[in-house]
């Protein structure tokens, strides 16, 4: 039985939605920039989920078993802030004057890891909703997995707040169709259903009747829900954590900038200031006479939820001790994945997939080398939760470790003979949507997410990675068939600016292996980074195993595979060239063929430029001496390869062809004997 959180309902006679709104416009004034609107209209949404439902400890943000809150519409940051600020989370009045400010924890929009309480960073619109999604789907499967007869340590719902604009964007639907098939039953949404956006009522483009949306979904919905009405909410919210089998979205009718006598229900209170002499009138609308700022101690002593918050932690911990002692192994598991740990053995696990791969010397494709790899993994991290956008078979993310995850008419997850929850996840043609729902499994714990599609989808899911690097999560995202090698498909398919496109994104780790090697320490990489997410780029076609003296080296992104001497010459390398992916062998057989004619190269293997990058000084004038001319080749645009201070670059500056992969790379230059000349030339200029 969980402890009691909610707050004594007589203060609930106080202006506690008020104070919101007060410290709302007050603080988008100050800033003279944000929007104050939203946070005005949804404030008895938050008095009444915050004030009576909501189970979280404000002296303890990263309590495990606390629920989850997510403002999808997060330009309504101010919402946030004043309501953790209120609660009692440290978040002092000097931050919520310092909003919009550098350096605040309050960002113009909530960012995970600045402001404590703040579950994820939202502003681009939907995916708060689809991170909620992953959060939820990650409590619904640790339930499953850790809780026992009689020993419940898992049990918290997720919240979310979202408005027209996250409705409006696709990534929605991707996410929401999912909950109903997952049957979250403790996602509970509530719509902030104001009809308004920057551009005005949203009436002439917005037409969705969203209630049968959501229910076709195969969620709960309650409609035309009274947004200002405290106990209407409190009642909604209720009845939905009621659901044994079904998300549920509270429809909440409400008007943007209530209490502004000028601007409310109006676009002119989305997203400026409402200006001193409209905070002036609200104030006395509203009957809140008190200076910017200023709280009353009343409503302020109504608010606060720290004695509420420890109680129940204390409650949960309690229990949790009891499980300690009945079942120790699975509560120091639980302890481990939640904090985001590997097993201490990690180290042993890493080298023998690593070595494994060095010992076999396979000539596979690096999609199946990275199978390979993940057998070892998945097998001995129990955390690893993996998936694909509808291309199991060719982006080779399942397992025999990790069944599919599926749940059953009255939505329990489904386990294996041997009592296995389902870890590899049938999310289908949803790209965008996978990517960010992994985001919030990350966010939530217990999992470590990673999901496959093809390169050139990479496109619908860049906002959802960027995401994970600008929150520094850990998600690894495979992508397979990775450039003209993809063959007969044609262009529409073939990825030819998306590697040097996702190595833009800061705070993101892109590999491009070439071979089963490379593979499995990009693997390690991947995964032993708890604080970046990472892109594995990986061909459709066999590549084969290059010979080399250390796979260690290979973790710095860069490395010398093969010097002059390696092939027959005697003599310094003239010049390097540099490659990655299925373009290295081009590279040997170059440096062979160059070797021919006594001219010696030394051959780079360059997996990750991202991580080459971090490196000392030192260590890349060692791989690329100054003094020596470099050349790149990869199957991609140019452009990327001349910061490396390139004599020539063997790419391809336009879309491909539908043709078989050999008659491509011919076609397009992706030879050994092209490689050679261009080499060449440099050293005859």
């Amino acid at each position: 039985m969980a402890a009691d959180t909610t707050l004594p309902r007589k203060e609930e006679t106080l202006p506690m939605a008020d104070a919101i709104r007060a410290l709302a416009m007050d603080a988008v004034q100050q800033a003279n920039s944000g929007h104050p609107g939203a946070p005005m209209g949804m404030a008895e949404m938050a008095q009444a989920l915050w004030g009576r439902h909501l189970k979280h400890h404000p002296g303890n943000p990263h309590w495990a078993d606390r629920d989850r809150f997510v403002l999808s519409n997060g330009h309504a940051s101010m919402l946030i802030y004043a309501v953790l600020h209120l609660t009692g989370y440290d978040l002092p009045i000097e931050q919520i004057k310092a909003f919009r400010q550098m350096h605040s924890m309050t960002p113009g929009h909530p960012e995970v890891d600045v402001t404590p309480g703040i579950e994820t960073t939202t502003g681009p619109l939907g995916q708060g909703i689809t991170n909620a999604v992953g959060m939820a789907l990650a409590e619904k499967l640790l339930a499953a997995e850790f809780n026992r007869d009689g020993h419940t340590i898992v049990d918290h719902h997720t919240y979310v707040f979202l408005g027209d604009g996250c409705l409006m964007e696709g990534v929605s639907h991707e996410a929401c169709a999912l909950a109903g098939a997952w049957k979250l039953n403790k996602l509970i949404a509530l719509y902030d259903d104001n009809g308004i956006s920057i551009d005005g009522q949203v009436a002439p483009w917005f037409i969705d009747n969203t209630p049968q949306r959501f229910a076709a979904y195969g969620w709960n919905v309650i409609a035309s829900v009274d947004g200002h009405d405290v106990d209407a909410i409190d009642a909604a919210i209720a009845q939905a954590r009621a659901s044994a089998d079904k998300p549920t979205l509270i429809v909440c009718k409400t008007a943007i900038g209530k209490g502004s006598p000028n601007r409310a229900g109006t676009a002119k209170a989305h997203g400026e200031p409402l200006g001193a002499d409209e905070i002036k009138l609200t104030r006395e609308a509203l009957g809140w006479s008190h200076e910017p700022f200023q709280v009353p101690d009343d409503v302020r002593q109504a608010w606060n939820a720290r004695e509420a918050g420890a109680r129940a932690e204390a409650e949960w911990n309690t229990r949790f001790e009891a499980y300690t002692a009945a079942f120790p192994e699975a509560a120091a598991e639980f302890t481990r994945r939640m904090a985001g740990e590997l097993p201490k053995n990690f180290a042993e696990i890493a080298v023998e997939a690593v070595g494994s791969a060095h010992d076999k010397a396979e000539t596979v494709a690096s999609r199946k080398a990275s199978q390979i790899a993940l057998e070892h993994f998945t097998a001995a991290l129990p955390e690893l939760l993996g998936g694909s956008a509808d291309l199991t078979g060719s982006n080779l993310t399942n397992t025999k470790s990790t069944p599919a995850l599926r749940v059953d008419a009255q939505g329990a997850v489904v386990k294996t003979e041997a009592g296995q929850i389902g870890r590899h996840i049938n999310y289908g043609v949803r790209e965008f949507g996978m990517a960010a729902v992994m985001n919030g499994v990350a966010l939530h714990g217990g999992y470590i997410p990673y999901g496959g599609t093809f390169l050139t989808f990479s496109d619908y899911s860049r906002n959802a990675i960027r995401m994970a690097a600008l929150m520094k999560r850990r998600v690894i995202h495979v992508f397979t068939h990775d450039s003209i090698g993809l063959g007969e498909d044609g262009p529409t398919h073939q990825s030819i600016e998306h590697a040097a496109s996702l190595r833009l994104i800061p705070g993101l780790d892109v590999w491009r292996p070439a071979d089963t090697t490379e593979t499995a320490v990009a693997w390690t990489m991947a995964l032993a980074n708890k604080h970046r997410p990472s892109a594995l780029l990986l061909s459709r076609q066999n590549l084969p195993y290059a010979p080399k003296h250390d796979a260690d080296v290979i973790t710095r992104g860069a490395y010398v595979l093969a010097e002059p001497a390696e092939v027959g010459l005697k003599k310094a390398a003239q010049a390097v060239i540099i490659a990655t992916g299925s373009e290295v062998q081009l590279a040997l057989n170059a440096q062979q063929l160059l070797a021919g004619h006594k001219i010696a190269v030394r051959v780079v293997s360059m997996p990750s430029t991202t991580v080459f990058d971090r490196q000392s000084v030192e260590y890349k004038s060692e791989v690329l001496p100054p003094k020596l001319p470099r050349i790149a080749i990869e199957a991609g645009v140019t452009d990327f390869w001349w910061k490396y201070g390139c004599a020539a670059v063997v790419g391809i500056d336009r879309f491909g062809e539908s043709a078989p992969a050999g008659v491509l790379f011919k076609h397009f230059g992706f030879t050994a004997e092209n490689l050679a000349l261009t080499v060449r030339k440099v050293l005859a200029k």
